[in-house]
């Protein structure tokens, strides 16, 4: 007859919950504070052999030139850009460190 430990089941269930909570949290944050700082990420297209839509290069540059426009129209201070910038910073890092101690955890185990 199997056994079954549902309260070890609902320890990792929690653990596991509370990770991805944390790390998509962290990870929001940070592009939001980002964004904030007017560092609006802009990834180049890329070209993919069968892909339903592809960004054409004018598409890439009218992004490009929005985020720029959009970081000009900012209402923060340089200093609160900073702040901001730092706050994201430390958003990541948290972010990272949830990962890391999730893989630390499961390597020592308990």
């Amino acid at each position: 007859m199997i056994e079954i430990d549902w309260i070890a089941f609902l320890e990792v269930f929690v653990a596991a919950l509370a990770a991805a909570l944390l790390v998509v949290g962290f990870y929001a944050i940070a592009l939001r504070l980002l964004v904030r700082a007017g560092r609006a990420p802009v990834v180049a297209p890329a070209e993919f052999t069968d892909a339903i839509t592809v960004i054409t290069p004018k598409e890439a540059r009218k992004a490009e030139k929005a985020a720029a426009k959009a970081a000009r129209k900012s209402p923060l201070t340089e200093g609160q850009k900073r702040l901001a910038l730092l706050g994201a910073y430390v958003s990541f890092g948290l972010c990272g460190l949830a990962v890391v101690g999730g893989i630390i955890l499961i390597i020592i185990g308990r």
